[in-house]
């Protein structure tokens, strides 16, 4: 072990959560001032805001045209499994996981619609063979692994002619990945993730197969109110216009407005991506001179630029679990990052939110603290044995 000083630079900005994430460097709660608190989201101006967000939001992304977008309740949980709960159990079905979100998906699946789905799972670390899922069947997954630091490539594998639907939950790739939209019939994601909006909306985005599904199938099981889509056989066209099944927060929707100007502003889904790019170019240039340290994700390929999960790798650690935590716990003792331990499930680590709200500057003068940290406590293992 080599000691190091105690860094001079310091992260502007230490918030490194992955979600809710950093706010948008532009943000302030005066430019907040201008939300409809204390209207009804049904009257003009909610309406109108509602709507704003909707258009905005394909514009960044580039959804197509003829695709519907919806803010709907409880976040990106609740877009996919209004998603799985409407859509599922009309042809077969195949749950991809790679992380504990997509294995929350196969339970949903599997033990509470009781579909007998193929299940294909990938350690931590690994995605699933894509090869070999039938996309002739229904096929749920994560474009992003948000707890595993891994990612789809791209969406080669998916086949333009598939004859079932692809349900994606995008919620840590959306605004900073490149999502194929040829190739994906139903995306979810959150406002607090890749924008650094606030919690408890979700984002649902229905292509016109999906829509289609939604008209000519009604699932066997009961679907209470706040899942529900059609109404008499039709899709309800005022969800996907702004006309939100219950009542959002019109702070949130200006917050997420804001992020979305900001996203504008920085040149679009280029700029974001760009800028997740940098981020988890940072860490990854960091690491690769470090023996201590590496990518949780095993192909490079597959890692991902925003939720980047780093694993200790010294034979001298003796508790992972232990020893990860109280890195983390240095980190945040000194305020330089908060919130970067690894996800409960997943292995011991460190999980560095690299979206594109955040700034670049910020996690290169994050990375020698993680080296302080590490030899700190390194040592104190040593000096405790």
């Amino acid at each position: 072990m080599t000691d190091v000083q105690t860094p001079a630079a310091r992260p502007a900005n230490p918030r490194f959560s992955s979600g809710p994430c950093a706010k948008p460097p532009v943000f302030s709660l005066d430019k907040l001032a201008d939300a409809a608190l204390g209207r009804s989201h049904r009257a003009a101006v909610g309406k109108a805001k509602l709507a704003r967000a909707i258009e905005q939001t394909r514009d960044v992304l580039g959804v197509p045209a003829d695709y519907r977008i919806g803010i709907v309740p409880a976040s990106d949980t609740g877009a996919v499994e209004m998603a799985m709960w409407s859509l599922l159990g009309a042809r077969p079905v195949e749950m991809l996981a790679w992380e504990s979100f997509g294995e929350g998906w196969v339970t949903d699946a599997v033990k509470q619609l009781k579909l007998d789905a193929v299940v294909r799972k990938a350690p931590y670390g690994q995605i699933v063979d894509m090869a070999q899922v039938d996309f002739d069947r229904d096929v749920v997954f994560t474009w992003n692994g948000t707890t595993s630091g891994v990612r789809l490539p791209n969406g080669d594998a998916i086949p333009a002619d598939r004859e079932g639907l692809t349900i994606c939950d995008a919620t840590s790739a959306a605004f900073a990945m490149d999502l194929p939209w040829d190739k994906l019939d139903v995306v979810t994601f959150s406002w607090q993730k890749v924008m650094g909006g606030e919690a408890a909306h979700g984002m649902l985005i229905l292509s016109p197969r999906a829509v289609e599904r939604l008209e000519s199938y009604t699932p066997p099981w009961p679907l209470p109110k706040i899942f529900r889509l059609t109404k008499g056989g039709k899709l309800i066209e005022g969800i996907f216009k702004g006309e939100t099944i219950n009542t959002p927060s019109m702070l949130a929707v200006e917050d997420y407005l804001l992020a979305l100007d900001w996203a504008q502003s920085i040149g679009g889904l280029k700029g974001l991506i760009a800028r997740a790019d940098a981020n988890a170019q940072a860490v990854w240039d960091f690491i690769a001179s470090r023996d201590w340290i590496a990518n949780l994700a095993e192909d490079p390929a597959t890692a991902s630029t925003t939720s980047v999960c780093l694993k200790f790798t010294d034979p001298a650690i003796r508790d992972g679990a232990a020893f990860a935590k109280a890195v983390a716990k240095r980190l945040e003792g000194e305020g330089v990052a908060l919130d970067i331990g690894a996800y409960r499930d997943a292995p011991p680590g460190l999980r560095i939110w690299c979206g594109s709200t955040v700034e670049t500057a910020d996690v290169a003068a994050l990375m020698p603290w993680i080296e302080w940290a590490f030899n700190a406590e390194l040592a104190a293992q040593a000096q405790a044995a």
